[in-house]
């Protein structure tokens, strides 16, 4: 006997959502209107129309699962599709199959995607969408701004409201599919739907156009819009505007406008995601004895930093909630103030008698890191 999940190809515990994605994949692959003739798979489609038929049922799943097909095709349960022997005709698999499909295909829908007749959205086309390109400075990409750009766009047509009739009379029911947009067909089993191709599944032709359109209830138009940049963008980020890209035709919706954003970059800061990076350079002196500093951020604020006595090149200081602004709203990132010290140059005689003094004064202790490095080297050449 066929071991109904091995047939669907799922596990024992798969749930209704994926053995009803597995029988639709293979009831889809196995269709006798894709396999005329091919008696294999129609008997392959029998086979998974009844394994679907037990398991999409939660009680004959329960009742297969204890007791086994035989159960279902004995006085337990009735048999599968009605007979002792499981489906034994087509209608009882197409059946299953339209019950499968039903929900999303409807009258349509799924069916003509398989045959390959795919229908228009009826009520006219979608409008285009649209994409500009906007540079921001850095400055203009943390604050946020309002920028104006100028886009030729279809618009609707001011004189028939985007009907594309002269008059409301010049409207009339098409007579080809009595106003429904859909032209109904038979195909052996099913009863398919298509769009109306004389009205376009408007269900309307027009008899005097509108002059200024020409019919098509849409003209070319400049109109300037308005782009409000919320603070804290970043190049690749895409800002959409829905329903600024062209106008629909026969009032189908508009498409939408796509702003995809690039920023320049900063003579000081580096960002990183929220995160706002800063080069620090130090003395000497500064980075041995400790220092204070004051720092500009990314806002036009200041904020205080405290260096501490010892401090090391490369070392990062976090200054928090000083970074950018996240641009949902969700607060600022952080400052990250990377310190590098610097080595003095141009020392006049008296600047090198003082450093020689400290070289000579100099223990171990005062330069942790360089001694162990000596260590490590000493070790690597007597080993």
């Amino acid at each position: 006997m066929s071991d109904y999940y091995k047939v669907l190809g799922v596990a024992k515990n798969a749930s209704q959502e994926e053995i009803k994605k597995a029988y639709r994949k293979n009831a889809l692959k196995y269709h006798p209107d894709r396999n005329q003739g091919n008696s294999e798979a129609e008997r392959k489609f029998k086979e998974i129309s009844e394994a679907y038929d037990v398991l999409s049922d939660e009680k004959k799943r329960a009742v297969y699962d204890q007791y086994g097909a035989e159960a279902l095709r004995g006085g337990m349960g009735g048999a599968a599709g009605g007979h002792p022997g499981g489906f034994s005709s087509m209608e009882e698999a197409l059946r299953t199959f339209m019950n499968a499909f039903g929900s999303d295909g409807g009258g349509g829908g799924i069916f003509d995607s398989i045959f390959g007749m795919e229908q228009e959205e009826a009520g006219g086309r979608p409008g285009a969408s649209k994409r500009v390109n906007l540079s921001l400075s850095f400055e203009e990409a943390m604050k946020g701004i309002e920028k104006d750009v100028v886009l030729t766009n279809y618009t609707q047509c001011e004189d028939c409201r985007g009907s594309g009739a002269a008059t409301p009379s010049s409207i009339k029911k098409c007579p080809h599919c009595q106003g429904t947009g859909q032209f109904h067909q038979t195909r052996g089993f099913f009863s398919m739907s298509t769009t109306c191709a004389q009205c376009g599944g408007r269900g309307q032709i027009i008899t005097n156009h509108c002059p200024q359109c020409r019919g098509a209830g849409r003209v070319k138009k400049k109109q300037q819009v308005t782009i409000k940049i919320p603070a804290g963008v970043d190049s690749g980020m895409r800002l959409r505007m829905a329903g600024y890209g062209d106008a629909g035709e026969g009032g189908a919706p508009s498409g939408d406008l796509y702003v995809f954003i690039t920023v320049a970059s900063h003579p000081v800061f580096q960002r990183e995601g929220d995160d706002l990076i800063l080069e620090l350079p130090i003395s000497f002196t500064e980075a041995a004895l400790g220092c204070k500093r004051e720092l500009p951020t990314v806002l036009g604020e200041t904020c205080s930093i405290a260096i501490p006595q010892g401090t090391q090149s490369a070392k990062v200081l976090r200054v928090r909630g000083k970074g950018a602004p996240n641009v949902h709203g969700h607060g600022r990132g952080d400052m990250l103030v990377k310190i590098v010290v610097e080595t003095p140059v141009d020392l006049s005689s008296e600047q090198q008698e003082i450093l020689r003094a400290f070289a000579a004064s100099e223990r171990d202790k005062n330069s942790p890191r360089k001694r162990s490095f000596l260590d490590r080297f000493k070790t690597f050449f007597t080993s």
